[in-house]
């Protein structure tokens, strides 16, 4: 996971650079950074995040930073932006994505006589990678097109140079970016998310479209490559990794996730007290529970806001799991004695959900526990983005391998809900969790709460292709 922002402005751009990339936390724990272009050259600054928020990290960067100009990033991946020097001039690079090739492309690279002097977890730096393929292109565009060829994985891309800022979309448009602009101040940002520019004063003008290729200056926005036809946006997004805020493609996440709540509620038949959803990402799903049931919508879960994120992006679930003991706080005057539905968006590895938020409920006097999830059950680590890694970290793999004694060659059954074996498998996945009741939606009243074409979506979560 991972948010890119980049802003183009006349006049020092340091203070919109600063919060326009803070508008992206939500999407990485691990590192921050910004680069900026100004009358003195290119300034960089980078920080770890993974125990202080980026405000106060680059609260005091920011401000001594002047230039009109640059790029900021937010990831779990690698420190970034990293400031290249190459045969088409300086330029600083941020990207977002995952690159699962990275070690065969560095590799081969280093048998040519490459040099990296770049390290992140113990690796190549993928950012510096992306650098060096590019880098051996005939020209600045023509590096950037052959390197997206090479790569396998999923990756946007922002550079910027002295002329303006270069920024490429993943090839199928996986994940996203949006281009903003300020007619009466004359300038252009480009954003992962549509929601990091309402509050700065910019209009969303476009959103490139998959593999397309812009160039925002001063002078204007300039394509330099157009989108393919192939799109593929991941559907994750609108049930867990988007900004509620935010749109895709057109597609408010917020709305959508309303969809998914009235779907799993036109489909059940649950008596409760009251619906509520998971802080954050599962309570717009639960407001579209409460108004298609009926039934009260109360917050018996409260997320402390200031201190922690998220606890899906971390790396480490020593991480994850403090996280997720941390920042939700059980108000036992609303759960004693009562039934309830409680929405979330998906049940990933269900470990933080079972040891920390149903048993924090049952704690705390809950009489009924029924568990509602936005998403059919996940089935393949993510190979785009960077959260989940192996099939074993899932709940629903875990549950099939106890059932079948193995992974079965064919995991069709588990996929159909109406199967014997997928009823097999969420009872399993009810009992492990500990709750009164366990339902989710499927892959098709997913796709309608989306709003999108099903050849339009990336599945791959959970059909494996």
């Amino acid at each position: 996971m991972g948010g890119l922002f980049g802003v183009v402005s006349n006049q020092n751009c340091s203070k919109v650079l600063f919060y326009g990339t803070d508008y992206h936390s939500h999407l990485g724990t691990e590192n921050g950074g910004m680069a900026i272009f100004g009358e003195q050259g290119f300034y960089q600054t980078i920080h770890s995040i993974s125990q202080a928020q980026f405000k106060s990290k680059f609260i005091a960067d920011y401000r001594e930073m002047s230039g009109n100009m640059g790029i900021g990033s937010i990831n779990n991946v690698a420190p970034q932006p990293l400031i290249v020097r190459s045969k088409f001039g300086t330029y600083a690079i941020a990207a977002s994505g995952l690159i699962t090739n990275k070690d065969t492309l560095a590799e081969g690279l280093l048998r040519q006589g490459v040099s990296f002097s770049e390290m992140a977890g113990g690796g190549v730096n993928p950012v510096e990678l992306v650098a060096r393929l590019i880098n051996r292109g005939e020209t600045l565009l023509d590096g950037i097109v052959n390197m997206q060829k090479l790569i396998e994985g999923s990756l946007c891309l922002l550079i910027l140079k002295d002329d303006g800022i270069y920024a490429a979309r993943d090839l199928c448009g996986r994940f996203s970016l949006v281009v903003g602009g300020n007619g009466k101040k004359g300038e252009y940002v480009i954003a992962t998310e549509a929601s990091a520019l309402q509050n700065l004063g910019y209009d969303v003008m476009m959103s490139p479209g998959p593999g397309e290729i812009l160039k925002l200056s001063r002078s204007g926005i300039k394509q330099l490559r157009p989108p393919s036809a192939e799109k593929k946006v991941c559907a994750f997004l609108w049930i867990y990794t988007g900004e509620p805020s935010s749109t895709y493609e057109g597609k408010s996440v917020e709305i959508a996730r309303e969809c998914c709540g009235r779907a799993l509620a036109r489909k059940d038949r649950v008596k409760a007290d009251f619906v509520t959803g998971i802080p954050d990402s599962g309570i717009g799903h639960a407001v579209g529970y409460a108004q298609e049931s009926g039934i009260p919508y109360k917050r018996p879960l409260v997320k402390y806001t200031p201190g922690y994120g998220r606890s899906y992006t971390p790396p480490s679930q020593e991480i994850r799991d403090l996280v997720a003991t941390m920042k939700i706080i059980a108000v036992r005057e609303v759960i004693r004695g009562n039934r309830m539905v409680v929405c979330d968006d998906s049940i990933v590895r269900g470990t933080q959900l079972k040891n920390f938020t149903i048993k924090k409920l049952w704690d705390n006097g809950a009489k009924e526990i029924h568990l509602r999830v936005a998403c059919p059950p996940l089935m393949y680590p993510c190979i785009y983005g960077s959260s989940t890694r192996t099939k074993g970290e899932l709940a629903a793999r875990r549950a099939i391998r106890t059932l079948c004694g193995k992974d079965p060659e064919s995991i069709a059954p588990y996929l159909n809900a109406k199967s014997k074996a997928y009823r097999e498998m969420v009872e399993w996945i009810r009992n492990d969790l500990n709750v009164t009741s366990l339902k989710y939606l499927t892959i098709d009243e997913m796709i309608e709460a989306i709003g999108l074409p099903e050849k339009d979506l990336c599945l791959y979560c959970w059909r494996g292709c």
